[in-house]
């Protein structure tokens, strides 16, 4: 399962760029021991978050599923706010930034990373 985003993955999210800030679902699910590592991800990156203009605007633990097919609970989400997918784009090809992705990286199985763009917007 692709837990990290591609090259690829990001010249589609610049090229389907609406303009304006953007919001980005995280939905991720630990590996054994993982959410040790991605809190200490989130601990060191959060200096790049200022950095870039990002706010993290809610991260919680998953909880009672009730509305989901077997399997599409998650172990936490994360909503995070940048002023635009530019910021996002030169935060996660930051040098510095890359040598903690690693913490990331190791301490999923899977994950969502969703662009949303406001309704009325795209």
């Amino acid at each position: 399962m692709a837990v990290d985003p591609t090259g690829k993955d990001l010249k589609r999210l610049m090229d389907e760029d609406p303009g304006g800030p953007v919001v980005m679902l995280n939905l991720l699910r630990f590996a054994p021991g993982g959410q040790d590592s991605y809190m200490e991800y989130t601990r060191r990156t959060a200096p790049f978050l200022k950095k870039y203009g990002g706010e993290l605007l809610y991260a919680g633990q998953g909880s009672t599923a009730l509305v989901a097919e077997e399997g599409q609970a998650w172990d936490a989400v994360l909503v995070v706010r940048y002023p635009s997918r530019e910021a996002f784009s030169r935060m996660v090809a930051d040098p510095e930034y890359q040598k903690v992705t690693e913490l990331r990286t190791k301490a999923l199985t899977e994950a969502v990373l969703q662009a949303t763009v406001p309704w009325g917007k795209g």
